[in-house]
């Protein structure tokens, strides 16, 4: 019988650079880790058929041209042929989605959001996995406008809701950097409890 334990090698631990300082990235939870997943997923198969695009998750650092390392958990950049299959990223990403936890909240929905606005990402998502929300901005006249807050709600949280805010309530998110791309909210909390 072979050996079947696997001799796992510790890699050096991620961190982004926000700020100057070194901000080390803990893992996330399964929740997290579901969310990227499918919002890779849903890309993916976008790209698949319109190849005007590509997507990348969290293990890719972006690199900033002030110096700047970040790590968005999904990433989206149209112009792919500009990238290099042996390197990570040095061009600002068309989208960027951030996936809010204990430990990131305060950097997604703060130092991020501003420095991903100061170089020009088109739409920012943060995504939070426990409220099954996602908080869509678009960079309009170099600043970030809120779209709406996109939402999955409970039968519960469903019958308080006015008869005006059921009215407003969206299911469907269109992607503002295409022009025929919509992604279902369902389809990004999928498996998710």
């Amino acid at each position: 019988m072979s050996n079947l334990s696997y001799d796992y090698q510790f890699e050096e631990p991620h961190y982004e650079i926000i700020g100057g300082k070194e901000i080390m990235s803990p893992s996330g939870t399964i929740g997290h880790n579901t969310v990227i997943g499918n919002l890779y997923w849903i890309f993916k198969n976008y790209f698949k058929e319109h190849k005007n695009g590509r997507v990348f998750t969290d293990s890719l650092d972006v690199h900033l041209e002030d110096g700047e390392v970040y790590m968005p958990d999904v990433k989206v950049i149209k112009n792919y042929t500009v990238l290099s299959n042996i390197d990570t990223i040095h061009v600002v990403p068309d989208f960027v989605a951030e996936v809010l936890s204990k430990s990131t909240r305060k950097y997604d929905i703060g130092e991020k959001k501003d420095i991903y606005e100061k170089h020009g990402v088109s739409e920012y998502w943060t995504i939070d996995p426990i409220q099954k929300s996602i908080d869509v901005y678009h960079l309009i006249d170099g600043k970030y406008k809120l779209d709406n807050v996109y939402q999955i709600y409970t039968e519960k949280e469903w019958s308080q809701l006015t008869t005006r805010q059921k009215e407003e309530a969206k299911f469907e998110v269109k992607v503002s950097i295409f022009d025929d791309l919509i992604v279902k909210v369902e389809d990004v909390f999928e498996w998710i409890d």
